[in-house]
């Protein structure tokens, strides 16, 4: 069996005139947590809907677990999940509630241990019964958090998921997602404008800039490649010059 998990071929998307994802190819292997990066605008989160099915590509490919997404969504969607920073689960339901809808969807047995699991795993236990809608940003990011892991996902899509929260949440979240990789070897798509989150929990990165990619390695490889100090300076220059500095060139 082929250790693909996602492949994206030469994915284009136009709004108008403006063409958010412009020829963007890149592909996730079993058991590595693969990064998007760039500046806003960049098309991370294009590519990441069009990987959900929720935006249909102007053209392009793309195969999850060898199938094609377009034929195949429901099929590979059940054996996904996503979260995102800026997205929120129904707000009139509790917490509990919200977790028992997704697991009905998924199908997930023991959907009661399961999810007080998850809610123990990310300390918000205590919320249980709290109504979604009054949560702070960052508990809700721990809940939808919950959700994206309720049926053991192959293929986890991270939106920004520690946009929201503190520095101590952050680097517990960090810390969860990379030992949920090693013990359950599962696949990850990861965006972020943290480049702590980015060093730490990435095994490989595509830099993308105005709907393509401009460079690709381990973010140490990405570094060298462009002759910076850190991910950080290549991302301030990418997003202030829109073009990096090539190897061997200096600022």
């Amino acid at each position: 069996m082929s250790d693909l998990i996602a492949h994206a071929h030469e994915l284009r998307k136009s709004f108008g005139d403006n063409e958010a994802v412009a020829g963007l190819s890149f592909e996730v292997h079993r058991g590595e947590i693969v990064g998007l990066l760039g500046p806003n605008g960049a098309g991370k989160t294009t590519a990441i809907h069009i990987l959900l099915g929720l935006t249909t590509p102007t053209s392009g490919t793309v195969k999850i677990f060898g199938l094609d997404q377009q034929k195949h969504r429901r099929e590979i969607l059940r054996r996904c999940n996503f979260s995102s920073a800026y997205t929120n689960l129904p707000a009139n339901l509790r917490v509990w509630e919200n977790l028992r809808v997704s697991s009905l969807l998924y199908d997930v047995p023991n959907a009661a241990q399961k999810a007080e699991e998850l809610l123990e795993l990310f300390e918000i236990s205590d919320l249980r019964n709290r109504i979604s809608g009054h949560l702070s940003s960052g508990e809700a990011t721990r809940l939808n958090l919950c959700k994206s892991l309720l049926n053991d996902p192959e293929l986890l899509m991270l939106d920004e998921p520690t946009a929201s929260l503190d520095p101590d949440i952050a680097d517990k979240v960090r810390k969860i997602l990379r030992r949920l990789q090693r013990e359950r070897d599962i696949s990850m798509i990861y965006t972020s404008h943290n480049m702590r989150d980015v060093e730490e929990v990435c095994d490989r990165l595509y830099f993308i800039n105005h709907g393509r990619v401009i460079a690709q390695g381990t973010p140490a490889e990405v570094i060298r490649q462009f002759n910076e100090d850190s991910l950080e300076d290549v991302f301030i220059n990418v997003a202030r010059g829109g073009e990096l500095v090539s190897e061997g060139a200096k600022k």
